[in-house]
């Protein structure tokens, strides 16, 4: 397994002082069981339970004290005492509310005892079952997404390259090669188990059967947390027709050209997006902090993964030799790896993308992202290649805004502009490479 770049979150959450039991949320597959147990090699003592095992769960059927419980993890490993420090992995852990309830208890009476749990669908579970004790303020989060752009040079070998683009260093000489690579990343997707075996094989065509395979697995998965068969027939034809609709602006009703209604629709998307299969993206009237998300409009549907989205579509063949993204799909498919890269920066689990509309009348604009830096603020993204006398909704947007610089990303080197509008505004824009996205924040630390 190719080292995730969300080792070294967990390590900087083993050296807090004031650490609390951790859970990682992510969708199905995108390698949360294997990053622990990659983690758990840097213990002396690695304690990992399933609770997908009936021998597992088994152990949290009855109340008892958190030490004797800790005997009993310990004991069923083959462990008799603490052998240095220890981590107890507790997967599928939405499987036994009285697991959840646990949690506090270790970070009050066994702080010493690391502690990280995984689970699906665990909002949609407790609001379901009024007798789960959520340990609420007394346990931290981690998102999990699939593979980002340097982690899948990574994989494949590329070291150099991929140290070049996480310092936002790559050489003018070697852009053509890296605007390959990232091109067949935007191909293949960041799911790991697709990432794994294009690194084994080197056949993009071989991944057929793994795509279909999480296709099928999503569908399933998701159909065990709803309480009704409509509710079922939703989610299957979401799943099987929705991938035509990425990175557009959708609305529930008769969605997919489908009989089914609004709440029907609305309700399905939702305990989709608890899964972290899709993301709704409601857009932003405002050009100045803070961004209010206007959920009166329609959201922008946007699928976890670009690679998935593309088999699932059937537009990979387009993919194959094509040189610039923008010119795939409507440029669809650049358009939702950027935003697929902006989001793998962050292992918030709230963390969510945001764009900005202006419909009125005479006038319509929508500009791709917003995103917000810690240091910088508000930063207007657009995705497109072109002269800057074309990137009409950028211009509106900066018209209106305080912002004095704004990203363009593109399949050309990284470049820096001042640009003038007609109401005499200046602002600078930088235009960086696509495989620049997912290292947003260094490029504006480096360039300002």
């Amino acid at each position: 397994m190719f080292e995730r770049n969300a080792l070294t979150w967990l390590r900087e959450w083993k050296e807090k002082a004031n650490r609390k039991p951790l859970i990682i949320r992510g969708a199905r597959q995108v390698g949360k069981t294997s990053l622990v147990d990659v983690f758990g090699k840097e213990f002396d003592c690695y304690l990992k339970f399933n609770l997908d095992i009936a021998e597992d769960l088994a152990i949290f059927t009855k109340e008892m004290s958190i030490h004797e419980l800790y005997s009993i993890l310990l004991a069923m490993r083959g462990k008799t005492k603490d052998e240095g420090a220890t981590l107890i992995f507790i997967d599928e852990i939405q499987n036994s509310p009285l697991a959840i309830k646990m949690l506090r208890y270790f970070k009050e009476e066994l702080p010493q005892v690391y502690v990280i749990a995984a689970g699906s669908l665990l909002e949609t579970m407790l609001k379901d079952n009024e007798n789960i004790s959520f340990p609420v303020g007394r346990v931290e989060y981690m998102a999990l997404r699939p593979c980002t752009f340097d982690e899948f040079l990574g994989a494949i070998g590329e070291t150099g390259l991929k140290t070049m683009v996480q310092q936002a260093n790559v050489p003018e000489v070697l852009h053509s090669r890296v605007m390959q690579l990232f091109n067949k990343y935007s191909l293949i997707g960041g799911m790991p188990q697709a990432v794994a075996e294009y690194a084994r094989t080197q056949d993009i065509v071989a991944l057929t059967d793994i795509y279909q395979s999480l296709l099928i697995g999503y569908r399933d998965d998701v159909e065990k947390y709803t309480r009704s068969e409509t509710s079922r027939n939703v989610i299957r034809h979401i799943i099987k027709n929705g991938w035509n609709y990425a990175d557009e602006q959708i609305t529930f009703e008769h969605f997919a050209s489908s009989a089914y209604k609004s709440r029907e629709v609305g309700e399905a998307m939702r305990t989709l997006e608890k899964t972290m299969l899709i993301e709704l993206v409601y857009p932003s009237i405002q050009t100045a902090l803070p961004i209010v998300q206007d959920m009166k409009k329609r959201p922008r549907l946007m699928w976890l993964d670009t690679g998935l989205m593309n088999y699932a579509a059937g537009i990979q063949s387009e993919l194959y030799a094509i040189d610039d993204l923008n010119d795939a799909w409507r440029g669809k498919v650049a358009e939702h790896i950027v935003g697929q890269e902006i989001l793998g920066m962050s292992n918030l689990f709230l963390d969510k993308r945001a764009f900005w509309v202006r419909e009125s009348k005479n006038s319509q604009a929508e500009l791709d992202y917003l995103y917000i830096s810690p240091k910088f603020g508000l930063v207007p993204i657009e995705v497109k290649a072109g002269a800057n006398a074309h990137l009409r909704s950028l211009q509106a947007f900066m018209k209106e805004s305080p912002c004095t610089f704004a990203i363009r990303f593109w399949n050309k080197p990284m470049r820096q502009d001042r640009v003038t509008l007609d109401n005499g505004k200046e602002y600078t824009l930088y235009s960086l490479p696509y495989y620049y996205a997912g290292q947003l924040g260094k490029v504006l630390d480096k360039n300002n």
